[in-house]
């Protein structure tokens, strides 16, 4: 074993230069720009829509947070049957109505939407129940008020509703990023990082860097640039949130 020997910015400067690196930032910010935004809206949607008074309420909260509880990689194992091209319960029912199949996981254009999608599955409920949280702390005071006043609602959820919850949407919208950028398990399974890379995240970069290359402190440096992104994201939101979070 080589003696260990300072090198000062090195790695940092060789980061500079790596193409795969700035590969695999740029996968990772298109999976945080449309998976975050996404789980967001969908996840509010449908926790408003469990919020309300409904035969089998408990069973369909059930049913969405269900996905929540099993493994990444359980989760990766299930859509890979999903996925395939021939025979895949997707493509079946695409051309059931006259579309054609896609190639999902197995093209460049479509790889990452395909693990977009299978996140969403997984995690909807999991922020579905933070909203819920929230919107049963809402009085229902609130709402008796706006019913009087004769408030539509579109206008009640707007006016009332989405003021009300904003300290939880901006909550779920930091952990959300965090997680994102934290991608790792479904790509692995799911894609392996390809097709061509086009998968390829950065903490699945971290890992090969550290444990298949052993070049640990190379893997050490994109940790800590991916820390230093995920640092400077969420400050900025938290300086955004003053002008539309409600305490």
């Amino acid at each position: 074993m080589n003696t260990p020997s300072f090198i000062s910015l090195a790695n940092y400067k060789e980061l500079i230069s790596d193409a795969l690196f700035w590969k695999t930032l740029k996968n990772t910010a298109v999976y945080v720009f449309w998976k975050v935004p996404v789980n967001v809206f969908i996840s509010l949607v449908f926790a408003v829509l469990l919020n309300r008074e409904m035969y089998g309420r408990g069973i369909f909260r059930a049913i969405f947070f269900l996905p929540m509880v099993a493994s990444s990689v359980s989760v990766a194992l299930l859509w890979l049957p999903l996925f395939e091209t021939s025979n895949g319960i997707l493509n079946v029912m695409l051309n059931a109505v006259g579309l054609k199949g896609l190639s999902w996981i197995y093209s460049q254009e479509t790889a990452m939407m395909s693990v977009v999608m299978v996140a969403l599955w997984k995690e909807i409920g999991y922020y579905m129940v933070m909203f819920l949280a929230g919107l049963q702390g809402i009085p229902a005071t609130y709402y008796e008020a706006a019913e009087i006043d004769g408030a539509s609602p579109i206008h009640t959820f707007f006016q009332i509703t989405v003021p009300l919850i904003s300290p939880v949407t901006f909550f779920v919208f930091i952990i959300s990023i965090i997680g994102s950028f934290q991608i790792f398990d479904l790509t692995t399974v799911l894609t392996a990082g390809g097709p061509a890379n086009s998968t390829y995240t950065t903490i699945m970069y971290v890992y090969k860097a550290g444990f298949n290359f052993f070049r640990m402190g190379y893997a050490s440096a994109i940790s800590t640039i991916l820390f230093v992104i995920i640092l400077i994201l969420t400050t900025i939101q938290n300086k955004l949130s003053e002008a539309w979070v409600n305490y």
